[in-house]
């Protein structure tokens, strides 16, 4: 059943707010919808993703724990390179940070006072359910910016900690994964209790699961280039000049070589350590771009999905087919998913 059945109908029953919103969340929703009659986010490809992505989404916790940041401090401590252990501090305030973030935006009540600072006098989140859609959107303003901010900020430093050799690399990109997987499910939660949904209520945690795996798949992507980077720290680590060897072995050095004679003077060598002081700027770049269309797109799907199930629940209207879940792909989950 088509989304648009009888949409004028539909449509004067809505804000002016509403009936241009829903337009736009109908037009992206067709865009979205592949051969499956599902989004990219909630295919069955990103079920079949593998048991370790279900087993990372599964163990997600409301807060980065402990074991994760605990490797950080040792880090911290065995790095031999000074000019190194600043960034590693600083790696683990960062997550403490994201720990506060997590512990945050999984409290409902932190909507509830938003809520009421803005006029809006509720008693509990899910009476927001009642308002125009344009209330529940106020209050995520500029949501996607933020958090494509955030995810930059935690990539950059977490790439450039894989790039410490030995001591940094593995506990980075292991946290790295496992940070932006806390903060997936923390800001799809955050968005849907500003929508009035109960994130916590069973039935609502299946879409937010299917955006944390959907941030894991995009994690997949820079593992391998960040591990690059390191080994190439690794391999170039206090050498005082070149060989062929080096350059075969790590075309990341050989690329940055040639970039830095582009940029330098005609005919210039360039010295083997100024490649090194640039190799974690590419780790920085890699964590920071990566991170950061993670979380955005987490944000921003979160938000269109809750803003369609809003303006659905209100007003009797059928989801888009591309949001309507197959039974065989729920059965998927059930089998792939580990016990």
């Amino acid at each position: 059943m088509s989304a648009d059945t009888n949409p004028a109908a539909r449509s004067a029953q809505m804000s002016d707010y509403e009936s241009q919103t829903w337009h736009t969340l109908n037009d992206h929703w067709r865009r979205r919808n592949n051969r499956h009659g599902l989004p990219n986010w909630a295919s069955s490809s990103l079920q079949r993703s593998g048991e370790f992505a279900f087993d990372v989404a599964d163990r997600v916790k409301d807060a980065v724990p402990e074991v994760v940041k605990e490797p950080m401090r040792r880090a911290g401590d065995t790095v031999s390179d000074m000019a190194m252990r600043p960034a590693i501090s600083a790696v683990t305030g960062l997550l403490d940070l994201v720990n506060d973030w997590a512990l945050e935006l999984n409290d409902s009540t932190g909507v509830e006072t938003l809520a009421r600072k803005r006029g809006i006098q509720i008693n509990n989140f899910k009476e927001l359910q009642s308002q125009d859609l344009k209330v529940c959107d106020r209050l995520l303003s500029q949501n996607t910016l933020k958090w494509r901010t955030a995810g930059a900020i935690e990539g950059a430093g977490m790439g450039l900690l894989a790039t410490v050799p030995v001591a940094g690399s593995f506990a980075a990109m292991t946290a790295d994964i496992l940070v932006i997987q806390v903060l997936s499910t923390a800001i799809a939660t955050r968005i849907a209790y500003s929508y009035g949904f109960d994130a916590k209520d069973p039935s609502e945690q299946v879409f937010i699961q299917r955006l944390v795996r959907r941030s894991f798949v995009a994690q997949a992507t820079k593992v391998k280039p960040l591990r690059d980077a390191a080994r190439a720290a690794g391999a170039i680590k206090d050498r005082v000049r070149w060989s062929p060897k080096l350059r075969q072995d790590h075309r990341l050095l050989a690329a940055l070589e040639k970039l830095m004679q582009q940029s330098g003077k005609a005919g210039a060598a360039v010295r083997v350590q100024d490649v090194a002081k640039a190799v974690p700027y590419v780790g920085v770049i890699i964590g920071a771009g990566a991170n950061s269309i993670a979380l955005g797109n987490v944000a921003a799907d979160a938000q269109r999905y809750c803003q369609t199930r809003f303006l659905c629940d209100k007003y009797g209207i059928p989801l888009p087919e591309a949001l309507v879940i197959d039974p065989e792909d729920e059965s998927v989950m059930a089998t792939v998913k580990p016990d």
